[in-house]
């Protein structure tokens, strides 16, 4: 597991961040600068890379964060089932059972394309190509 550390302020909008070991894409983030001799602070919105959830928090700018390696294959659908999908990676030909979004999941047939991601050994279908 290769890991970069970031401050919070030098993350930007787009930036893929672990909080509490969990994957998350920033959103929104404003930060402000206090007084004579405070830190300044970063407000954060993030949503979750796989669970979806949205998290708001702030943190001071000193704070740091670990950047997960995001790896992103693509694969051909094998089969459908009730909350995953089992995919064959297109480089590999590893198959795997994935989780899969009930909206691209209504979207998939056998033998689609699909675009997935593996977060620090965490893996999603995230579209369908």
């Amino acid at each position: 597991m290769v890991l970069k550390i970031i401050n919070a302020t030098e993350a930007r909008v787009g930036t893929s961040i672990l909080i509490e070991g969990n994957p998350y894409t920033i959103k929104k983030m404003d930060i402000s600068k206090t007084g004579k001799h405070g830190h300044s602070k970063c407000r954060i919105e993030a949503s979750g890379i796989i669970s979806g959830q949205k998290k708001v928090f702030v943190v001071p700018g000193h704070e740091r964060f670990e950047v997960p390696m995001v790896d992103k294959r693509k694969a051909q659908v094998l089969s459908t089932g009730e909350s995953t999908v089992s995919i064959m990676d297109l480089e590999s030909f590893e198959t795997i059972d994935v989780p899969c979004s009930e909206e691209i999941k209504s979207t998939l047939e056998a033998n689609d394309n699909v675009e997935y991601w593996d977060i620090e050994g965490q893996k999603i279908v995230k579209r369908k190509l």
